[in-house]
């Protein structure tokens, strides 16, 4: 608790106030607060209720928890390139952490049932490595081969699978419940916040047309191009939609695993309350000056 009233006392209201009403202060006070508000999940991570985990999660929870520290982990570095004012390194990061997030937060409002499906999916391509190796593929006999090949047959006997457990996975073609992710983002956030987050975000990972537009060419005015061999600098625009799907995980995590002490509610409300006003106060400086 320590940990986290170190982190918020400096956001009094005078500290806010001085710095929402530029654009160039705006984005000072926003790299801390989301380095902070890293921090804060950090935190969470760390909180445990010892009578339902004492020493420890289960295999029904640790997926949970492995998804909300990738989230952390990845704002930090996303914060990191903030800071270094390159846009196109968050853009490839900032997909995998909404990913993150969002199954997160779907595999918190499932059961045990669908959390061993989320497991089993992930196993794919480690069951063609059993495959090439039944076919005598030389690597396998190499020391990188072998080390590979104990990795998978320990994860399987940890968690008491063989290559017989996975027909349902096969049969939705290795799909969470069958689904695409879109369907799995809709049943957690409001659809039509897709295309404009997710999707768009997604270009970034598969190399489209749009993408290099956007970050690596320089139109001339004969529509021809150049290279652009800089990076662009970011806004906040980066990160405060993006944080609506990354706070939500949390909250549901503590009240999944049985943690009642509303101070820590209260952070992540309080978490959520200062990303709206930085949008707000963005929104509306953006807009002055830029026409």
């Amino acid at each position: 608790m320590d940990e986290l009233e170190s982190i918020i006392e400096k956001y009094t209201d005078g500290y806010i106030q001085e710095h929402i009403y530029s654009i160039e202060k705006l984005n000072i006070f926003a790299a801390i607060f989301y380095k902070d508000v890293a921090e804060i999940y950090d935190c969470i991570t760390r909180v445990r209720n010892v009578e339902l985990n004492p020493s420890g999660y289960s295999l029904d929870d640790a997926p949970i928890m492995g998804l909300l520290i990738k989230v952390w982990k990845l704002l930090k570095e996303i914060v990191a390139y903030y800071e270094k004012d390159n846009a196109e390194i968050i853009s490839i990061l900032e997909r995998p952490l909404v990913e993150s997030a969002i199954t997160a937060s779907y595999l918190i409002k499932s059961d045990s049932q669908v959390v061993e499906d989320y497991r089993k999916i992930s196993y794919k391509d480690r069951l063609r490595i059993l495959r090439e190796l039944k076919q005598g593929d030389v690597f396998f006999e190499s020391k990188a081969g072998k080390r590979l090949l104990k990795s998978v047959q320990e994860k399987l006997e940890l968690e008491g699978f063989d290559e017989n457990s996975f027909q349902e996975q096969k049969k939705n073609r290795w799909k969470l419940q069958g689904k695409n992710f879109f369907e799995i983002f809709k049943e957690v956030e409001d659809e039509k916040l897709y295309t404009s987050t997710f999707g768009m975000m997604s270009e970034s990972i598969h190399a489209s047309w749009n993408d290099s537009l956007d970050w690596c060419l320089y139109r001339n005015e004969d529509n021809t191009f150049d290279p652009f061999p800089f990076y662009h600098p970011p806004d906040i625009r980066f990160l405060t939609t993006t944080l609506i799907f990354c706070n939500r995980p949390y909250k549901l995590w503590l009240n999944h695993i049985g943690i009642t002490d509303k101070y820590l509610m209260d952070i992540l409300q309080w978490v959520e309350n200062i990303n709206s006003i930085l949008y707000v106060h963005f929104d509306k400086l953006y807009g002055n000056e830029h026409g």
